[in-house]
């Protein structure tokens, strides 16, 4: 979704076509997005014709700046015309982005979700009011709240942070990467990254508004551990998850040396990472990778064919 703010930023004048309401079967949810301008469209609201007439009426209020509604007809009724057969109904509000005050309220938009924040853009189906960002929401308006990507902070920027951070970055986690060693931790070894050489109380206070932080532990030392964990379970937002590597003899160490309450250390994921027999850095990127994956997700952590290896 930010990336859909970002090409308005850099597109406008452009119309935004949003999905505000659905009925029935339909192929996008509430909340997809298409931009159109003169000469490009970004994104898709179901593609077909219902979207060729999106983009007819969207072209309209380009030249016109008139807001307006358009209904996609899924429902393949006979006595009218309809632009498909999948059985519901969509409305669409097209709206013209195009002044400073869309691109402010763009950047007040990206702004938050970048330092971690959620974000509620309120959208008022009126022709005299413009978006803005708002919790309450008037009866005649579409109210939409995003989420920040979620941020996974690597502690320690060894040879199995390297290869985290690449996995990371490729299952869709923000990237920030904390170690003290700047020869280590830097962008020529981590280009998708943000790099932290703090110390680790500091790194995490400057996260501190972020709402959806994962913090993966792969220090070379379990004194290293002990200072992060400490700053972690500390924050008033609490992690989404938190890891550590390390045999179970280590982990067991760390608990043992740390002041903090059982009940917190039950929460950390430590070992780290699903059990797929992973021995080097890269295979152990993978199964930490997974973990993420089903804390974020949910899910079991079982293999998928099991419950067909259990028919006779």
């Amino acid at each position: 979704m930010p990336d859909h703010y970002r090409q308005l930023l850099e597109k406008m004048p452009a119309v935004l076509a949003t999905v505000v309401q659905i009925k029935g079967s339909v192929p996008r949810e509430v909340g997809a997005k298409m931009i159109i301008t003169e000469t490009e469209i970004f994104g898709t609201i179901g593609g077909g014709a219902g979207e060729a007439k999106v983009i007819r009426q969207a072209l309209e209020v380009l030249a016109t700046g008139e807001k307006q509604w358009v209904e996609i007809d899924l429902t393949g009724a006979p006595q009218r015309e309809t632009q498909g057969i999948c059985g519901g109904i969509m409305q669409v509000w097209l709206e013209r982005w195009d002044s400073d005050r869309y691109r402010s309220l763009i950047q007040q938009i990206l702004t938050k979700l970048e330092s971690g924040q959620t974000v509620s853009i309120v959208t008022p189906f009126n022709a005299e009011q413009f978006p803005y960002l708002s919790r309450d929401c008037p009866e005649q308006a579409f109210i939409e709240t995003i989420e920040p990507a979620p941020t996974l902070l690597i502690v320690g920027a060894g040879h199995c942070g390297i290869e985290l951070a690449k996995v990371a970055n490729l299952i869709g986690f923000q990237v920030i990467v904390q170690d003290d060693r700047a020869n280590w931790a830097n962008v020529d070894r981590y280009p998708n990254a943000k790099i932290f050489n703090t110390p680790i109380d500091e790194t995490v206070n400057q996260l501190a508004t972020h709402t959806q932080l994962y913090a993966a532990l792969v220090t070379r030392g379990y004194q290293y551990d002990l200072a992060a964990l400490k700053a972690l379970v500390d924050r008033p937002i609490p992690c989404r998850y938190i890891g550590m590597i390390g045999s179970e003899k280590r982990v067991r160490q760390v608990f043992q040396s740390s002041e903090i309450s059982r009940e917190k250390l039950r929460s950390i994921y430590a070992p780290i990472g699903l059990d797929i027999g992973a021995l080097t850095p890269e295979e152990i990127a993978i199964s930490i990778s997974a973990e993420l994956i089903l804390v974020r997700r949910g899910g079991t952590g079982r293999s998928l064919s099991q419950s067909l290896r259990m028919i006779d």
